[in-house]
């Protein structure tokens, strides 16, 4: 019985330490063939953010997105993102790591999926928002010095034409709309850019379906099927 109570505590800790680490509880206590992912607060970068802001690394989801990738179990990939956007570099590479993934991948926004947000939700086979949720679309700045003025901007206009690139990749946006949303002037008081809440972004072509979480599930059971049947053909 003691050796048991050790054991549950030992497990319970795990779980504490996993929370703390990366903001999602591995519990086994059931099989699964899906993998849950979250996505939350600002993704962190090369960069340490300020201690008390809740961050995602990207450090800690690439392992487990290669995880999901070698275990024969997991069928489907399910990401789940609520974040205010951050290191323009680790989200495009989280993007596209998820992107190249051959498993059937469905994204849900949830609250918002600001700024470099934005392709992490359009980087799934399909994407969902809830219709409360937010997706800023505007274009990368800098803050501190910036040393060689035209040449930081050269910078910047390579960096934005990656992460349009991508966007244009994995959406069904058009490139005058998404380069029109960006530079708008009317809605940010003290930026350029646009919000669109839910069935705007549907409408828009950035995502693909205002739904829930049971929505985005039944759709990523629907994509495993439908990888099923055509391997067994």
């Amino acid at each position: 019985m003691k050796r048991q109570n050790e054991q549950e505590q030992n497990k319970n800790t795990d779980i504490i330490e996993n929370v703390n680490k990366v903001g999602i509880p591995n519990v086994p206590s059931f099989d699964n063939n899906i993998q849950f992912i979250t996505i939350v607060g600002e993704i962190e970068g090369h960069n340490a953010t300020t201690s008390g802001k809740k961050t995602t690394k990207y450090e800690h989801i690439i392992p487990m997105l290669i995880a999901a990738v070698q275990d024969p179990k997991i069928e489907g990939l399910f990401i789940i993102l609520n974040t205010e956007g951050g290191d323009v570099e680790a989200g495009l590479a989280l993007s596209e790591m998820i992107y190249s993934i051959d498993k059937p991948k469905v994204s849900l926004v949830l609250g918002g999926g600001h700024s470099i947000g934005v392709p992490l939700a359009t980087a799934t086979d399909y994407s969902f928002i809830v219709p409360t949720a937010a997706m800023t679309i505007h274009p990368i700045r800098t803050t501190g010095l910036v040393i060689g003025g035209p040449q930081t901007f050269r910078y910047f206009q390579k960096m934005q034409k990656r992460i349009n690139d991508f966007i244009l990749r994995t959406s069904n946006i058009s490139e005058d709309t998404l380069t029109k949303l960006m530079f708008s002037t009317d809605e940010l008081a003290n930026d350029i850019g646009t919000i669109l809440i839910g069935k705007d972004a549907v409408d828009y072509g950035l995502i693909d379906e205002v739904g829930g979480f049971s929505d985005a599930l039944k759709k990523l059971h629907e994509l495993i099927d439908k990888k099923k049947n055509s391997v067994g053909k």
